[in-house]
């Protein structure tokens, strides 16, 4: 397992049209793997943003059209790719999941996370969303564990649920993956602030890329996209703009952390 390496967080802003936003991606990807970076994430459904009520239409198995191309760019580039999240088509379901995969630097698809908790939530004025409309949520943890790290799954909405972080945590994670489209209202309020808890509370790297920009439901996304190391330092960041952000991952500097402030072995209570 390497002790040190460069993750890097996409940050894009994706319509209705898969071929653009697969190319838009495509493109950050390879800009990351050029800079050095071992570990690529993209953002929450990069692959496809739309009406609630084409939602079905637009998803995909798995495997299906999408994740063959990220499994064939992160083969072509030898890197791990978090490939953000797709909406997930399964046989006999009438909604969708929201599905993040992981593919290994062979371009072999080595885990799958759905999506646990679902963002229905009404803030009058500034954003109306009711994700269970039309999406199922998952209901397992994953932690997949690679040749870079031991890699935990969530995606966006999670980040507001401390007791997953510490499930993948005990699970194994040293690294945690949030692909997001954090909208604008509560990323301005809450995203740095629940970045920066679960990282520090986990003791984990927390690698954070989200949407920026208008969706065409007509959700604004927050942009600022981030990875944490696991003192909550905020390694990087983006502003509001298509990017990428990159920053290093220290194994041995997250076992010094967690052997000098030992706070996972001090729990009281246990999950």
């Amino acid at each position: 397992m390497a002790q040190r390496f460069l993750a890097a967080a996409i940050q894009t802003c994706a319509g209705s049209d898969k071929e653009a936003n697969f190319g838009t991606a495509e493109r950050l990807v390879r800009l990351a793997a050029a800079e050095g970076a071992s570990l690529i994430v993209l953002p929450e459904v990069f692959f496809w943003r739309g009406e609630r009520n084409e939602e079905h239409a637009a998803a995909e198995p798995i495997p299906g059209p999408t994740t063959e191309r990220l499994a064939a760019l992160a083969r072509e580039l030898g890197v791990h790719l978090v490939g953000g999240s797709i909406l997930e088509r399964a046989p006999g379901e009438p909604k969708v999941f929201n599905t993040c995969t992981v593919f290994d630097p062979s371009g072999r698809l080595i885990a799958r996370y759905r999506k646990t908790h679902l963002f229905d939530v009404d803030i009058p004025g500034h954003v109306s969303i009711r994700e269970s409309d039309t999406r199922r949520r998952g209901a397992e943890t994953v932690v997949v564990r690679t040749d870079l790290a031991a890699i935990g799954l969530s995606v966006c909405y999670d980040l507001r649920f401390p007791e997953l972080f510490r499930r993948l945590t005990l699970g194994g994670a040293e690294v945690i993956c949030l692909p997001s489209a954090f909208t604008f209202p509560t990323g301005a309020a809450h995203w740095e602030v629940l970045l920066r808890a679960r990282a520090i509370e986990n003791q984990v790297y927390v690698v954070a890329p989200n949407q920026f920009g208008h969706s065409p439901s007509g959700i604004n996304d927050y942009g600022h996209s981030a990875i944490v190391d696991p003192w909550g330092t905020m390694s990087a960041c983006a502003g509001n703009t298509e990017t990428v952000v990159t920053a290093a991952i220290d194994l041995e500097y997250l076992a010094r952390v967690r052997r000098e402030l030992p706070c996972l072995e001090h729990r009281a209570f246990v999950l």
